[in-house]
C-alpha cells in the first residue's frame, strides 16, 4: 500500500445483515475476503464473526483541479452495518505540503459525499435478500485516515489531522497529540476524534482496519441510544394513554406495555453484547492499547452508559406497573369478595323470604 487518504463512511443499513449470504451474493461478480489481521496471531484477536470485505473496483476522481485514483472497498458487518472506503492514492510526486492542501478540501467536495451515497445504494440494491429489517435512519459515521509508507520527522502532524493550516497552541498541540502509538522506529499511529495518522514502512493495514471496527462500535451504539429514546418516549405516552381509560381495560394496557418493555430490554441486553463483543484483542499489548484508545476517544463508554441509564428507566417503568398492575388486581379481587359476601346475603334473606 503506497501514500494514501483513506475515507470512510459507515452507514447503518438494517438490524442485521446475513454474512454467509453477503458471501454468495457478491462473491459471483467481485473479489471478497473476510477480514483478518495481517501481523498478529489468530489467538490474540477474538472476531467472533468476521465482517465480509468486498472490492468495488476504482475510478478517477478530481480534487482541487487535480485528478487522483481512487479504490474503493467495502466491509459488511453482521451487526447491520455498511462501511465503504475511499482510498485516494498519493502520486511519488505529492509532497507533503500537497497532502496539507488536500486535508482542507476533502471535506468540501461535494462529489466525495455523493460518490459514497451511490456507492451504498449500490451495495444494499445487491444485497436486499441478505438485509433483516433493512432501512435508513440517516446514521453514519464518517473517519478519515492519512496514511503513509514514509514519514520524515520534521512533518508536522497538526495541520493533516485538524485539517488547518494555523499557528496551534502548546495546549493545542499537546490535546492532539496525546494518543501517539509506535511499536519500533518505523511505524506511527496518531489518533483523534475525527482522523488519524498511520506510518508503516511495511504497508500493514491492521491498524485502519482497527479504528474502522471502532468507529463501526460507535455508529451502533449511538443508533440504539436513539432507538431506547423512541421507546422511552413511546412508552411514556402509552401510559398517560392508560390512565384515560377505565381500571379493567386499564390493566389490559399495562400488560401489552409490559410485555413491550421486556422485549425492548432483551434485545437491548443481546445487541449491546454483540456490539461489544464483535472484537476483542486479548494478547496483543500493542493493537489492544490502539483499540482501546480509540474506543476511549470515540466516547463508546458514555454510549453506553447512556444506554444502560435508560434500559434502567424503563425497568424502573415497568417495576412501577407491575406494581400498579398487582394494585389493581387486588382492588378488583377485594371487589369481586365484597360482591359475592353482598350476593351471598342477598340470596339468604330471599331464601328466608320464601
Amino acid at each position: 500500500m503506497q501514500n494514501s487518504i483513506l475515507l470512510y463512511r459507515i452507514y447503518d443499513v438494517a438490524e442485521e445483515i446475513k454474512l454467509d449470504l453477503v458471501e454468495k451474493v457478491l462473491s459471483s461478480n467481485k473479489p471478497t475476503s473476510r477480514l483478518k489481521l495481517s501481523r498478529i496471531r489468530p489467538k490474540s484477536i477474538h472476531i467472533p464473526n468476521p465482517p465480509v470485505t468486498v472490492e468495488l473496483g476504482e475510478e478517477k476522481i478530481s480534487l482541487s483541479g487535480q485528478l487522483y485514483q481512487a479504490r474503493y472497498t467495502a466491509k459488511i458487518y453482521d451487526l447491520g452495518v455498511i462501511s465503504i472506503t475511499m482510498r485516494i492514492i498519493l502520486p511519488h510526486y505529492c509532497n507533503y505540503k500537497n497532502v496539507i492542501n488536500l486535508a482542507g478540501v476533502i471535506n468540501t467536495e461535494s462529489c466525495i459525499e455523493n460518490t459514497f451515497i451511490n456507492k451504498r445504494e449500490e451495495i444494499r440494491e445487491a444485497l436486499k435478500s441478505a438485509l433483516i429489517k433493512s432501512e435508513n435512519l440517516g446514521f453514519e459515521e464518517d473517519y478519515v485516515i492519512y496514511y503513509f509508507r514514509n514519514w520524515q520527522k520534521e512533518w508536522d502532524p497538526l495541520p493533516l489531522l485538524l485539517a488547518e493550516q494555523e499557528e496551534f497552541s502548546p495546549q493545542v498541540r499537546k490535546e492532539t497529540l496525546k494518543n501517539s502509538f509506535s511499536y519500533s522506529k518505523d511505524d506511527l499511529a496518531i489518533i483523534t476524534w475525527s482522523s488519524a495518522i498511520v506510518y508503516d514502512t511495511e504497508g500493514s493495514q491492521d491498524i485502519p482496519d482497527l479504528l474502522e471496527f471502532a468507529a463501526t462500535q460507535l455508529l451502533e451504539l449511538r443508533y440504539y441510544d436513539h432507538v431506547l429514546s423512541g421507546e422511552m418516549s413511546r412508552m411514556y405516552d402509552a401510559i398517560d394513554a392508560a390512565e384515560t381509560v377505565t381500571q379493567f381495560r386499564r390493566l389490559g394496557q399495562y400488560r401489552r406495555i409490559m410485555n413491550r418493555l421486556t422485549e425492548i430490554i432483551i434485545d437491548i441486553n443481546e445487541i449491546t453484547e454483540r456490539i461489544q463483543d464483535s472484537l476483542k484483542v486479548t494478547e496483543d499489548i500493542f493493537y489492544a492499547k490502539i483499540y482501546g484508545s480509540a474506543l476511549s476517544i470515540f466516547h463508546t463508554r458514555t454510549w453506553l452508559e447512556s444506554i444502560k441509564q435508560k434500559s434502567s428507566v424503563i425497568m424502573q417503568s415497568y417495576s412501577m406497573l407491575s406494581g400498579r398492575l398487582i394494585n389493581q388486581q387486588s382492588m378488583l379481587l377485594e371487589l369481586a369478595i365484597v360482591l359475592l359476601f353482598l350476593l351471598d346475603i342477598i340470596l339468604s334473606l330471599f331464601s328466608l323470604l320464601r
